[in-house]
């Protein structure tokens, strides 16, 4: 008997990608998605394990968005305000120490809530205005905390804390740049499409009309 060849079976419909909603396109860049981890290889018996727990590593940010632009400058503003905090607590120039414990405190919140994803849960918030804001007073503050301490204080921890602000504000500067110039560049775009649009309801209309 001859045997009737066999034909494979399709293995399943492919998933439809969803298209992106136009509100998240301005923080596209700067929250990049995490990558799908390689698959765990199989072992030696042949079992494989069960679905391992997510643990403390599940709220580490990923390491794409660490080498990206936006993670290293979040690194440096949370590294170089705690640094600051430090020499303002063993200076002279103490009252100014809230000021870099808040920002760091809020570099980490926005360094971890690319971890926890919270840009995709909470879309109502508009992120990358939040994240403009916090650099631009930021770097205000730091401006105005590093020359008086320099300028009024003559120990070493306040000159240093000083210095640090100084680089602390350089820092910030660069981010809300960055930020700007995604924020500019999301709104030509949205305005090119409004354009776009009307032109093509004016030439529809018109053509209705000539008909």
């Amino acid at each position: 008997m001859r045997e009737k060849p066999g034909f494979p079976l399709p293995s399943g419909r492919e998933k439809r990608g969803s298209r992106p909603s136009p509100g998240r396109a301005a923080a596209a860049a700067m929250w990049p998605p995490d990558p799908d981890p390689d698959p765990d290889p199989e072992p030696a018996g042949g079992s494989r394990p069960g679905p391992a727990v997510p643990g403390l590593r599940a709220l580490l940010p990923a390491r794409a968005f660490l080498c990206s632009l936006k993670g290293r400058l979040l690194l440096a503003e949370s590294g170089l305000s705690f640094i600051t905090f430090i020499c303002y607590v063993a200076s002279s120039a103490s009252a100014f120490l809230t000021a870099p414990l808040l920002e760091f405190l809020l570099a980490l919140f926005f360094l971890f809530a690319d971890a926890m994803q919270l840009n995709d849960k909470w879309q109502g918030l508009c992120w990358p205005m939040m994240d403009f804001l916090r650099c631009v007073t930021a770097a205000l503050i730091y401006f105005a905390i590093s020359i008086t301490a320099v300028a009024k204080y003559s120990d070493g921890a306040s000159k240093a804390a000083g210095v640090f602000g100084f680089f602390a504000t350089i820092v910030f500067a660069i981010d809300f740049y960055l930020i700007f110039n995604d924020v500019a560049k999301f709104l030509k775009q949205g305005d090119s499409a409004d354009e776009t649009t009307a032109h093509k309801t004016e030439e529809e209309n018109s053509d209705s009309d000539s008909d």
